[in-house]
């Protein structure tokens, strides 16, 4: 059982992600990421759950370098990719490659390649293997690959070309390879792209049952550096390419295709401008091309992942709601939505028995861990049962409950409130508002990077609000705060706070505020403009926008989010002068999304106003957590200990009124 008040024991939790159905309907299968010997990575494995609850969970895998992406043939084998090396081919690279588990017998590699296997999709009905393989853009095939990468690697060369935009996504360099989609045939493989450039950077692809197409979103590069998202079609034999959607006016996400294969299902996202916000909605069209028909098109709400029920006739979707992510079954010839869940769960991964009767897929909320579950297909506002599976839901120092407010254009507004355990309390708790990143989000899932438990079991009350721009409350939440993030959603902020700290068991004394990516913006935002809070912590932050626009790996969707007008007027960095609250600084030099520029300026602005001692924390009570080789997540388990040891060092020296204590691994 974990204990929230050993990092270590918290930590050791099992992490399940993925999910994955047998074609017969009898074996379901997710992988549950696990600490290594040395617990400084996680390493995936994979397990089997039991579709009708009546057996306990089974492990599968125990390779020391992890397994992960399991997928089903039509057969009953399973794929998975891992970075294990095949004991009969010792000079193969050390990269991810493919391996087959029969349903009886030892797993054994199926391919390899130099720059290793991605993501890996399988047709219901042929079993034709699809995979995402990054390849140096003057490589034909395989062995001249290798050839290549072996040449950079003895020269040690490091250094890449770019002619064009982006260069960098997310955590990682653009580059010198380039992802290329590939069929596995009997003889080896078949590159479908042989020159795709940059336009399967992010690609989502996928099959037709029949192992004829594949559907792909393919990156189209603009003018003036900018780049648009289209929907494409390729056979499987040829590699032919054929364009399926292509608007100016959007952008076009996960697609799948029907179990018949007539029609493909799409996520289709508006492009923004500086006056309109984003808008995320359902389309279907016929595989074969035609026009795309909007699917529950008054459904004020935006759909994510997606799953075809077997006869084709219905999709089941997630979608934010209210501080919860439901399932929805969508009807395709009346447009009708059922709500099929019915409690404060947030849904992944949804699969759908071959009889169409059964959903299962994982569920976590804010007060629980991914765990596995099963739905009944057509039962509306239905709890689901749970499944045995590789761990049980911690018991949590604390309760979960909700606090709604109005906001000043009279908006209805809620969050999330985390109270620690009362047996525990020794009066009303201190308060920690956390705002959560995106800003296009909400807190409703469990979180691990973010998880209030550790706080309630520390004696805090956490508060995890759904300011303006948050998903789930309509189209109209999100437009009210767009363009103005130092509007609606620093007023909502503090409206849900006043909320929040009139109640009883919150200390409105004794109050902090805490946020990463856009919640670490809202986090300056407040530190220049009230001093209400004792301390404020900022992660992975936005500082100057005019900074920060073009140096971000994205600059171009940003460049149409605000004018230079509209950034001027929401930088947190023209109120520096303003700031009284001790803040903590946390960055990643390898954070792409908010370059470390963000964090080096901030700390300069904070330090240069230090008039006394900067040695002397009673005169410079600012800190600055720097992590050489983390990115926008923190992602080794040992520096997400240290994080969370910081943390609670920084708000217990300026919250609860003890003596500062540097964590011992960075004394």
């Amino acid at each position: 059982m974990a204990d929230f008040t050993d990092l270590q024991s918290y930590l050791a939790l099992p992490r399940l992600a993925d999910l994955t159905l047998s074609a017969d309907g009898t074996r379901l299968v997710t992988t549950a990421a696990g600490l290594d010997r040395d617990r400084t990575a996680w390493r995936p494995a994979l397990w089997e759950i039991d579709p009708t609850g009546q057996a306990p969970a089974q492990r599968l895998t125990f390779g020391e370098k992890g397994e992960s992406q399991p997928r089903f043939t039509p057969s009953g084998d399973l794929l998975f990719v891992t970075g294990r090396q095949d004991p009969a081919t010792k000079d193969a690279p050390e990269t991810a490659s493919l391996w087959r588990l029969p349903s009886r017998g030892e797993a054994r590699s199926v391919a390899t390649r130099a720059g290793g296997v991605a993501a890996v999709a399988v047709a219901r009905d042929a079993g034709t293997v699809l995979v995402t393989s990054p390849t140096l853009p003057g490589s034909g095939d395989d062995e001249s690959d290798t050839t290549r990468r072996r040449a950079r690697k003895d020269r040690k060369v490091s250094a890449i070309l770019h002619a064009g935009y982006p260069v960098r996504n997310w955590d990682s360099d653009v580059g010198p390879d380039e992802p290329r989609l590939l069929v596995h045939t009997g003889a080896g493989w078949r590159d479908l792209t042989p020159t795709p450039g940059r336009a399967l950077d992010d690609a989502s692809a996928t099959l037709s049952p029949d192992g004829r197409t594949v559907v792909s979103t393919w990156a189209r590069q603009l003018p003036h550096g900018a780049t648009r998202s289209v929907l494409v079609a390729i056979d499987t034999a040829t590699g032919d390419r054929r364009t399926l959607l292509d608007d100016p006016d959007h952008d076009y996400g996960t697609a799948r295709v029907s179990p018949d294969g007539a029609a493909v299902a799409v996520l289709r996202t508006r492009r923004s401008t500086p006056d309109t916000a984003p808008r995320t909605e359902l389309v279907v069209l016929p595989l074969t091309g035609g026009d795309a028909r909007p699917v529950a098109p008054d459904w004020d709400r935006w759909p994510a992942a997606l799953t075809w029920s077997p006869d084709s006739a219905a999709l089941v979707v997630s979608a934010d709601e209210q501080g919860r992510s439901p399932l929805f079954r969508i009807d395709l010839r009346s447009d009708a939505v059922t709500r099929l869940t019915g409690d404060h769960g947030a849904y992944t991964d949804a699969v759908v028995s071959p009889d169409g009767g059964t959903v299962y897929a994982l569920r976590s909320a804010v007060d629980c861990p991914p765990l596995p579950v099963r739905l009944d297909a057509h039962s509306p506002d239905q709890q689901p049962t749970p499944l045995p599976g590789p761990a049980e839901p911690p018991e949590l120092p604390g309760t979960l409950t909700e606090v709604t407010a109005t906001a000043a254009d009279g908006s209805p507004l809620r969050a999330w409130l985390v109270l620690p355990a009362t047996e525990d309390a020794a009066g009303p708790a201190p308060l920690l508002l956390w705002v959560h990143g995106g800003p296009l989000g909400s807190w409703n899932a469990w979180q691990w990077r973010w998880n209030p438990w550790l706080m309630a079991a520390r004696g805090y009350a956490v508060l995890l609000p759904d300011p303006a721009l948050s998903t789930g409350y309509g189209q109209r939440f999100v437009q009210r705060g767009w363009g103005a993030w130092g509007g609606p959603p620093y007023t909502d902020l503090l409206a849900l706070t006043d909320a929040a700290v009139a109640l009883p068991e919150i200390d409105a004394a004794r109050t902090a505020a805490m946020g990463g990516s856009f919640g670490g913006y809202m986090a300056n935002w407040i530190a220049g403009h009230t001093d209400r809070f004792r301390a404020i912590v900022t992660h992975a932050s936005l500082w100057a926008l005019d900074q920060f626009g073009p140096t971000t790996d994205f600059a171009d969707y940003w460049l149409i989010e605000m004018t230079a007008e509209m950034a001027a007027a929401n930088s947190p960095h023209l109120h520096a002068d303003a700031i009284r609250t001790p803040m903590l600084v946390i960055h990643g030099d390898k954070d792409y999304r908010v370059p470390i520029g963000e964090a080096l300026r901030l700390w300069w602005d904070l330090q240069s106003r230090v008039c006394g001692d900067p040695t002397d924390p009673a005169e410079n009570p600012h800190r600055f957590l720097y992590f050489p080789d983390e990115n926008h997540w923190i992602l080794s388990p040992q520096h997400a200990a240290l994080w969370y040891e910081t943390v609670f060092a920084f708000l217990a020296h300026h919250v609860l009124d003890q003596d500062w204590e540097t964590p011992d691994l960075l004394r």
